[in-house]
């Protein structure tokens, strides 16, 4: 397995990547919170798949193990869902020694972190992303956070866990459209990195994207930019972290205008994608081959290039409920160049018209 250390103000921790290493979950968290009991939340979905697996290798390092399981999908990942996880953890006499365990994508893991971080004010946590989304991004770094009416987490904090363990077998059975919604954020890496990691996702791309051809290397290479990042500005406060929102102001806005429905996330991120590249080129000088090499790049990954059935008006009134607005204006993080992102962009309203326009023209 290929481990990534995690070193943040909070707490340290180490991101375990391997295939087909289910089985060795239950002595990797011994190793780093051992003892007490583990209770393991997933969806409908990942249950019949790996719930098992999972609990017979945390029963056989020793603890004492039981499951909940919860609907699929973004609208779970609400204030109520939480309530009704705070009265299971109150039930089962979990207290802070205890484990609560996310086995699942970024829905199960920001909801689970949420809980795990409020429910007498932290216990432990252990993130077991079973996507490739969340196995590069949403269970690195230590954000969770649930909804709030139309609000992408919108109420949260930052909770480190005690381990992340990806196993990249688990992404064999996800379907087509889960596995290029996580290759919308592998692309997020590669124009935030350029260079190798960036020749790297261009490859995956050219040959066809597939479960077996996702590398221990490819996915370490994200969570390692991620965690740098994350260990310079682990609660938001610097300014730093911001380079991780890449394409996510106009990718949330999708969302919140479709409903959390019809995109998944990752492909609501990878028409913010296709939005940053041409503020870019307009705001920052972003060369016009880079621009194009961008747009082919996400072409490559077959993720969306045009949003239909939704007014450019509609996604300009959600980005400006954005978490990241301040007085003057949305702040996005545009590109100078292709592994060279700034931050704090401002961008002129007629512009974020202009360009929403562009991602919703026939």
């Amino acid at each position: 397995m290929t481990r990534v250390h995690a070193a943040t103000a909070s707490r340290e921790y180490d991101v375990l990547v391997g295939r087909d290493c289910l089985g060795e979950l239950g002595g990797a968290l011994w190793s780093r919170a051992p003892g007490g009991q583990v209770v393991v939340c997933c969806d409908n979905h990942v249950a019949p798949l790996y719930l098992e697996q999972a609990r017979a290798g945390l029963l056989t390092a020793g603890y004492t193990v039981s499951h909940v399981v919860v609907p699929a999908g973004e609208h779970q990942k609400s204030l109520a869902r939480a309530e009704e996880l705070y009265g299971v953890l109150y039930d089962r006499g979990v207290r802070r020694s205890d484990t609560l365990l996310a086995l699942g994508g970024g829905v199960i893991g920001d909801l689970v972190g949420h809980v795990a971080a409020t429910f007498q004010r932290g216990v432990r946590l252990a993130q077991v992303p079973t996507t490739l989304l969340a196995q590069v991004d949403a269970a690195i770094g230590g954000k969770v956070a649930v909804d709030f009416r139309a609000g992408k987490n919108y109420v949260g904090t930052f909770y480190q866990p005690w381990l992340v363990f990806a196993d990249l077998k688990t992404l064999d059975t996800l379907p087509e459209r889960e596995l290029r919604s996580g290759a919308a954020e592998v692309a997020k890496y590669a124009l935030l990195c350029g260079g190798e990691m960036l020749e790297r996702v261009e490859r995956l791309a050219v040959t066809a994207l597939a479960a077996g051809r996702v590398s221990q290397e490819l996915v370490a290479g994200c969570v390692r930019y991620k965690l740098v990042v994350v260990a310079e500005d682990e609660r938001e406060e610097t300014g730093r972290r911001a380079v991780l929102n890449l394409g996510h102001t106009v990718g949330h806005a999708i969302e919140a205008a479709t409903g959390f429905s019809r995109f998944s996330h990752g492909e609501a991120v990878a028409l913010g994608l296709r939005a940053v590249l041409w503020l870019s080129r307009r705001l920052c000088g972003l060369p016009a081959a880079q621009e194009a090499r961008g747009l082919a790049l996400l072409d490559g990954l077959g993720l969306p290039s045009k949003l239909k059935g939704v007014a450019a008006d509609d996604i300009v009134a959600h980005t400006r409920r954005d978490k990241k607005v301040g007085r003057d204006g949305v702040v996005y993080v545009l590109l100078d160049a292709l592994g060279a992102p700034r931050p704090d962009v401002r961008v002129p309203p007629e512009l974020e018209l202009e360009v929403s326009r562009w991602l919703t023209a026939p």
